[in-house]
């Protein structure tokens, strides 16, 4: 998560969407940055709304706009099946050897094993009350975000290609995908009405 004081602007790292890299190129930037631990870089909505966003609004006596990014929910569990096939995933987290069919199949399970638990897009983007991101961006137009920060910071933004999940084949069976169009509706919902 990074706060910038004087613009009055807070990104929220939705995980696997580039935040490891735009933390790299503007951390230096800003007033607050929460890289670790994971629990806090990764803040929801519903945890900046109640507890982080008032207490920067008591300070500063002004609004602060929220941003976030959003991936396509199937690249993003594919981002997560990649991610998770690295050498140095502990064995109950990895998803080595296993197909990414498999993988999704058991992320749509209700009860999911450790290697599938990576919760949702839906749920850290969603409020459980009240307001929610002011502005959400699409990953996969990322250029439209970083523009969006050129013109908040007023600078030149040049990202990085850090923490990349490595390469590897994400194709889904006709019935997986239906399947996985069913249990996270509350995503493609949300991504649905994201426009660049």
């Amino acid at each position: 998560m990074l706060v910038f004081w004087e613009q009055r602007l807070a990104f929220l790292a939705t995980p696997k969407t580039g935040s490891t890299a735009i933390a790299a190129a503007l951390e230096s930037m800003a007033a607050v940055s929460i890289q670790r631990p994971p629990l806090l870089k990764h803040t929801t909505v519903h945890r900046y709304r109640r507890f982080i966003g008032p207490f920067l609004e008591a300070a500063s006596k002004d609004q602060f706009t929220l941003v976030a990014l959003m991936r396509e929910p199937k690249d993003w569990l594919g981002s997560w099946y990649r991610f998770r096939q690295r050498e140095e995933t502990d064995a109950g987290k990895s998803t080595r050897g296993m197909s990414f069919d498999d993988f999704v199949r058991a992320w749509c399970q209700e009860e999911r094993q450790d290697f599938a638990d990576v919760g949702s897009q839906g749920k850290f983007l969603r409020p459980r009350q009240g307001q929610g991101v002011d502005r959400l961006f699409r990953y996969e137009e990322i250029d439209s975000f970083v523009q969006f920060l050129e013109d908040r910071l007023d600078c030149e933004i040049i990202l990085p290609r850090l923490n990349v999940s490595p390469s590897g084949a994400t194709d889904l069976s006709a019935e997986t995908e239906a399947l996985l169009r069913e249990v996270a509706a509350e995503d493609y919902a949300l991504y649905a009405t994201l426009t660049a």
